[in-house]
C-alpha cells in the first residue's frame, strides 16, 4: 500500500462536505492537513443541485478530492426532470464516484415521506442505469430504507456492490441484512463518543472488509474534538477507534478500509492522485 512521505498509514475519507461554507476560510489548509495525517483521498458529497456542482468543481480543482452527486431527502422537493438530467450529466465526470447522498430522513420532517420515497427510488434507478454505487442517508427511517433497498437489489438492476449506508446507526439485525444485500457500512465520529456503547459493541463485531471510514465533516466531530468543526484529517481518529474495538492495528484498518473504498467506488482507482501540490488542478 502506498504511504505518504510521513509514513502514516493511508486512509480515504469517504464522506465529507468540503464545499460547505464552514471551510471557506481555509479549504486548502484543510486538504493539506488531511494529506499530512495520511488521508490520501477524500470524497465530497452533494446534497442538492448547487452543492453537487460545487462538489464536482472541487474534484476538478484538487487532485485528492473526488465527488458524489445526489439529492438529499431533505432537499427532495428539488427533484424534477431538469434535476435528473443535471445529475446524469455531472455523473459522467470521471471523478464522480457515486450517486449520493440519497435516502430517507424521518427526523427533520421537512419533506413528506411519500415525496422522499419517490425521489429516493428515482435516484436508485438513475444509479442502476449508470451502474454507479449509492451513498445512503438514513435518519430514523431504518425500516423504510431497508425495504426500498431490498426491492432495488432484488430487482437485479443494482450495481455490485450496490453502495454504503452512510454513518450507520441501525442495530445488529439491520447491519446483518444490509451486509447480506451487499452494502458497506460507513463508520463516523460517533463511534468515538463515550456514550456510544451500543455502536461500539456492534462495530467490534462487524467484518472489517465491509467497513468504510467517514467524517461527514464539518459535522459529527470525533472525540476529543467534539463540539468543534470536523475535518477530513480526523478520519484517522475513527480508524484508530475501530482498531481499538477490533483489537488490530491502525495500519490494518487503514489498509482494509482503503481496499474497501476502492472496491466500492471503482473510479477512485481509475484516476489515482499523484500527491502533487494540493491546489493543482486535477487532470
Amino acid at each position: 500500500m502506498n504511504e505518504t512521505a510521513s509514513s502514516e498509514p493511508t486512509l480515504i475519507d469517504t464522506h465529507l462536505h468540503l464545499d460547505f461554507d464552514a471551510f471557506d476560510d481555509d479549504r486548502e489548509a484543510v486538504i493539506e492537513r488531511a494529506l499530512a495525517a495520511g488521508v490520501q483521498r477524500m470524497m465530497t458529497i452533494g446534497i442538492n443541485r448547487a452543492t453537487c456542482r460545487r462538489a464536482v468543481a472541487l474534484a476538478e480543482r484538487y487532485e485528492p478530492v473526488y465527488a458524489a452527486v445526489g439529492i438529499h431527502p431533505n432537499d427532495a422537493t428539488e427533484w424534477n426532470d431538469d434535476a435528473e438530467r443535471e445529475l446524469r450529466d455531472l455523473a459522467q465526470h470521471p471523478k464522480v464516484v457515486a450517486i449520493g447522498e440519497i435516502g430517507l430522513d424521518h427526523y427533520w420532517k421537512r419533506v413528506p415521506h411519500d415525496v422522499q420515497k419517490q425521489v429516493f427510488r428515482a435516484q436508485l434507478a438513475l444509479a442502476a442505469d449508470l451502474q454507479l454505487p449509492v451513498i445512503i442517508h438514513d435518519r430514523e427511517a431504518h425500516e423504510d430504507v431497508l425495504h426500498i433497498l431490498r426491492e432495488w437489489v432484488n430487482s437485479g438492476q443494482a450495481p455490485t456492490p450496490p453502495g454504503v449506508l452512510h454513518c450507520f446507526s441501525g442495530d445488529r439485525a439491520m447491519a446483518e441484512e444490509a451486509l447480506a444485500l451487499g452494502f458497506y457500512l460507513g463508520i463516523d465520529g460517533p463511534v468515538t463518543f463515550k456514550n456510544a456503547r451500543h455502536l461500539q459493541a456492534l462495530v467490534a463485531d462487524l467484518p472489517l472488509d465491509r467497513l468504510l471510514v467517514e467524517t461527514d465533516a464539518p459535522f459529527l466531530t470525533p472525540h476529543p474534538y467534539r463540539g468543534k468543526r470536523n475535518e477530513p484529517a480526523y478520519v484517522r481518529l475513527v480508524a484508530e477507534k475501530i482498531a481499538e474495538l477490533q483489537t488490530c492495528s491502525i495500519e490494518t484498518v487503514a489498509r482494509q478500509t482503503t481496499r474497501n473504498a476502492e472496491r466500492l467506488f471503482t473510479r477512485l482507482t481509475a484516476t489515482p492522485p499523484t500527491h502533487a501540490p494540493h491546489g493543482r488542478k486535477a487532470g
